[in-house]
Order: C-alpha cells, then sequence, then structure tokens
C-alpha cells in the first residue's frame, strides 16, 4: 500500500468518525421549561374602606347630583358594568381625603354609590348611607 492510498483510507475513517459524531449531537435534545406560575386567587375585597371613609364618599357623591344608572340591573361586587354604563370621575374632594379611590370612577343606582375599576370595568365596592 502506498503511502498516499494509506493517507486517504485513513482521511476517510476520520471523516466516517467525524460524521458520526456529529450526527449522534444532532441527535441530543435538551429542553428546558419556564416555571409555571399558579395563579394567585383574591378573596378578600380589593378596597378596604373604613365606616367614616364610606360616610364621606357616600355623602361627597350625592352632592355632585350625577345622572343615575337605571335600576334595571342589580350591580353586586365583582360584576361587570357594560361600557355603556354612565361611569363618572371621583370628585377630587373626595380623592384627597379618601385617597385610595382616586383611580376608581363611580355610578349611582338605587340611591347606592357603585364604584368601578375603570381598567376592568368591574365593580369593586357599594356604599350606601
Amino acid at each position: 500500500m502506498t503511502h498516499f492510498r494509506q493517507t486517504a483510507i485513513l482521511a476517510t475513517i476520520a471523516a466516517a468518525l467525524i460524521a458520526g459524531a456529529t450526527t449522534a449531537n444532532a441527535q441530543t435534545t435538551v429542553i428546558t421549561r419556564e416555571p409555571v406560575q399558579t395563579e394567585t386567587i383574591i378573596t378578600e375585597r380589593p378596597l378596604q374602606l373604613t365606616p367614616v371613609q364610606r360616610r364621606t364618599v357616600y355623602r361627597t357623591i350625592v352632592r355632585e347630583r350625577v345622572q343615575t344608572a337605571p335600576p334595571t340591573v342589580e350591580y353586586r361586587v365583582g360584576m361587570r358594568v357594560p361600557r355603556t354604563a354612565p361611569l363618572y370621575v371621583m370628585p377630587e374632594t373626595v380623592a384627597v381625603e379618601v385617597p385610595a379611590i382616586k383611580t376608581y370612577k363611580y355610578m349611582m343606582v338605587n340611591n347606592r354609590v357603585v364604584l368601578v375599576d375603570p381598567a376592568t370595568s368591574e365593580v369593586v365596592e357599594e356604599i350606601v348611607d
């Protein structure tokens, strides 16, 4: 066997080994998964007002004399109000005295103040006198 032929055979064997190693590496698959976060369920109301704060909110808003929503629907905490419901911006006087409600909107239904989260259209609190 000539030296050229031995070199060609060794080169062929080396190429076959490298190809086999590459194929084996290509078959190895690593799967990583992101941790799954579970949804937290809030069992309490997102807005907690003291009796004094509730009275302040109710009395200030009643003086605003806004249009009341039709009493055909009884809104409860957690319900979504329709996009057509008349929602009003919180009066500045109430927002200063009770900062927790500054971002909410409100409507009057059956002599009740209904506080609504404008981002979700969800009722967060009902306030009666």
